[in-house]
């Protein structure tokens, strides 16, 4: 009986299916741990966004705080575990007024809590939101006190101010900075005829380069006067409030974002304005120290540099790939390398960043600013951090991944189907390309899928060749030549660090922190979807065609 039941154990073990049980729980077990971590970057960073209620809270020393509640966590009563109390992290706000944006509170210490229907919200552009009691509306020479039609009046004055705010953005932006532009690329010209040397055509040219620069000097006055004309508009009107201690504060209109009554707003005006916070998220800019405002900036940069980064990657790659499984011997050179490939996959990327700092930077662009841009040394044109380097730097990064993907492809492609090919006369190079190559596509866009995979959430070598907190201008404007690869960019792997490590104020930057990993998420769950898309119509068509 003994002997049976040990051959039933060994035939079930070599069957493999324990080996198949394992492998399924694992992956299963994978899925979950994925599973969890992206529900809890949902819930964290789209809740970020919902209008929540503000409380009004009583304590037993009769302070008054007012606030959004934004958590509640168990604290042991006298050193004691198993007795507990409770206490809440309460969003204050007014940071010019108290220094900080949070307050724990122990409930033990509450004597009432309520949710007044006319306590204010008010989102700032600068110091955080605001939480207060409305008074009276000062603008025009007019008092509109609480209850006559403030936020009516409030409305209708924010959307005027807000007009003379967009007015004063676009001339600061773009006539502002043709001007300087203009201003700059007269004076480089002035350096570059000085370096030429003494002539009377040069002198001349000299002249009507200065002429350019007196005019341009000009026209910035006369857009620095209407633009102060425009700041003095906007610096009168007033919101005055009243704070939980019971003290007035005058909010000047200009700087409010918006106000709104949270406790009394219906499900679908919250929604609403759910949606519109979502937008201004997505597609605004960054403000207060990136813990407020938009990322659209971080996400331009991110793609931009993904899609450079493909460009340079995919022929190098396809390229080294192609020599490697179809010319290159069996030798021991070739053996060699391809095992360096597969070792410099496990490479840590901040040594490529290193690479890239001194070969892109310093070395090759360096050399560009010696031979193309000597007049504007000592400043750097490409001798500094940009997003072509960097760009650059990760394709050499992602470049092993892309080979090895690349030769499996190659390798997959039938023998026969070369054979045919030599068959009906074509040359090697004619196989390779036009048979081989296309056949192992999507092998290739397997490897380019793991390579941006990689890449995109890469922050090391970033830091290093030209990612930046804060970039005030794109990669891609309207300003010739349109595409600005020199430039210093934004990327969302290097705002999450900044945010959860750099921050000044961690508590505000919370919130923004798991709303932006949730758009790196949605970024490279997209870019993958493109790859794989494209794999899977390569796929279907040399299918078809075959058949």
């Amino acid at each position: 009986m003994k002997r049976v039941g040990g051959g039933i154990a060994n035939r079930f073990w070599r069957s493999g299916d324990p080996y198949i049980w394992w492998t399924g729980a694992a992956v299963a077990a994978s899925l979950l741990l994925v599973a969890g971590l992206v529900l809890i970057v949902l819930t964290r960073g789209l809740g970020y966004f919902w209008p929540a209620d503000v409380v009004r809270i009583e304590h037993t020393d009769g302070v008054v705080s007012i606030g959004e509640v934004k958590g509640r966590e168990a604290i042991p009563v006298n050193g004691s575990p198993s007795e507990r109390a409770y206490r809440i992290q309460l969003k204050v706000g007014n940071r010019d007024l108290y220094g900080q944006d949070f307050r724990w509170i122990d409930e033990r210490e509450i004597v009432a809590r309520s949710s007044p229907g006319e306590i204010l919200a008010i989102e700032r552009w600068e110091r955080g939101n605001f939480y207060a009691l409305p008074l009276r509306l000062e603008a025009d020479g007019k008092v509109i006190p609480a209850g006559d039609g403030l936020m009516e009046a409030f409305s209708a004055l924010h959307t005027r101010l807000s007009r003379i705010r967009d007015e004063v953005y676009a001339l600061e932006k773009h006539e502002v900075g043709a001007i300087n532009r203009r201003i700059e690329s007269a004076r480089l010209r002035i350096r570059e005829l000085e370096r030429s040397g003494e002539s009377p055509n040069v002198h001349q040219a000299i002249l009507d380069q200065e002429r350019v620069v007196a005019e341009a000097e000009a026209a910035y006055q006369e857009v620095l006067l209407k633009i102060r004309a425009l700041r003095a508009e906007m610096e009168g009107p007033a919101l005055v409030v009243q704070t939980a201690e019971g003290t007035e504060h005058a909010l000047p209109v200009s700087e409010i974002v918006r106000a709104y009554h949270p406790n009394g707003m219906n499900p679908i005006e919250k929604s609403w304005l759910y949606l519109v916070k979502l937008w201004e998220f997505v597609a605004g800019e960054p403000r207060e120290s990136n813990t407020e405002g938009g990322i659209f900036p971080a996400i331009f940069g991110t793609v931009l540099m993904v899609i450079v980064m493909t460009v340079a990657v995919l022929p190098l790659g396809v390229l080294a790939a192609v020599y490697l499984k179809e010319y290159a011997g069996d030798g021991f050179v070739v053996a060699a390398l391809r095992v360096a490939i597969r070792n410099l996959a496990g490479v840590p990327s901040i040594v490529y960043g290193v690479f890239g700092m001194g070969f892109f930077i310093y070395f090759v662009g360096g050399g560009i600013d010696r031979l193309f841009f000597p007049e504007r040394l000592p400043t750097p044109t490409f001798g500094t951090g940009g997003i072509l380097w960097a760009s650059l730097t990760l394709a050499l990064l992602t470049l092993p991944v892309v080979i090895v993907a690349t030769e499996e492809g190659l390798t997959s492609v039938p023998t026969s189907m070369r054979e045919a090919s030599y068959a009906l006369g074509a040359t090697k190079f004619e196989t390779v390309w036009k048979v081989v190559v296309p056949n192992a596509l999507p092998g290739i866009l397997t490897g380019m899928i793991l390579g941006i995979a990689r890449a995109t959430g890469e922050v090391a070598p970033l830091m290093m060749t030209g990612v930046v907190k804060l970039a005030p201008e794109l990669a891609v404007d309207g300003v010739w030549p349109f595409i600005h690869l020199e430039r210093k960019f934004m990327h969302l792997g290097f705002y999450i660090y900044d945010l959860g490590f750099q921050s000044p104020n961690v508590e505000a930057a919370r919130p923004m922190l798991f709303a932006t990993t949730l758009a790196l998420l949605v970024v490279v769950f997209a870019l993958n979807i493109v790859g794989i898309t494209l794999r899977n119509r390569m796929r279907a068509r040399r299918a078809g065609s075959a058949t």
